[in-house]
């Protein structure tokens, strides 16, 4: 049996209008997931998280051609949280800080077809960097309306868990894949509280 891949994922959140991420020497904001719009366990409904989200063109690799968020394979050694620090360094230049991460889950992808390509993703979210998004040799990232993400040139299991993380909730997803390793044959959804690693 194969063990699945580990991977994390980072969704750069900013308000419409706004030009880069905030000034991480500011301690005004003391309480960063109330601002950035994750839901307390008992808040009964989500919270809009922001306006916009910004996801890349892969330019090369897997899933090469579609929309993605940022982020890579842990290395050895590395917890979900220093590779999704690095992996937006190496993919689009900014610098995020493990203290603004935003946990918002995980992703469990299974490939029947394809057992190799099995990953277990780990999701935040944050809206604290230093620096302007730019292209890199992997990633042709681009600014999207949080309530019109572009679905039709992302990996169809997107709609099943990005949007409802993008509100505030805070899920562990478990996506089976068809034979045709694109289209979903189930997505399921718990809620989902962080552990420290």
């Amino acid at each position: 049996m194969t063990t699945p891949a580990a991977v994390a994922l980072c969704f750069l959140v900013r308000d419409t209008g706004h030009g880069t991420g905030k000034d991480l020497t500011n301690d005004a904001d003391t309480d960063l997931a109330a601002d950035v719009g994750i839901a307390p366990a008992a808040a009964a409904g989500a919270v809009p998280f922001g306006q916009e989200v910004l996801l890349g063109r892969k330019k090369t690799g897997f899933g090469a051609g579609k929309v993605v968020g940022v982020g890579g394979h842990l290395e050895a050694g590395e917890s979900a949280a220093q590779a999704v620090c690095r992996e937006v360094q190496e993919e689009i230049y900014v610098t995020v800080r493990e203290e603004d991460l935003v946990p918002a889950g995980t992703v469990e992808f299974v490939f029947p077809a394809r057992p190799s390509w099995d990953m277990f993703s780990t999701v935040f979210m944050t809206r604290r960097w230093v620096g302007e998004p730019a292209e890199s040799d992997e990633i042709a990232p681009q600014w999207h309306p949080v309530a019109s993400l572009p679905h039709e040139h992302m990996w169809a299991d997107a709609e099943h868990w990005l949007p409802a993380m993008l509100s505030g909730q805070q899920l562990a997803v478990r996506v089976v894949l068809n034979p045709d390793n694109e289209t979903v044959a189930t997505a399921t959804q718990t809620p989902w509280l962080p552990t420290p690693e």
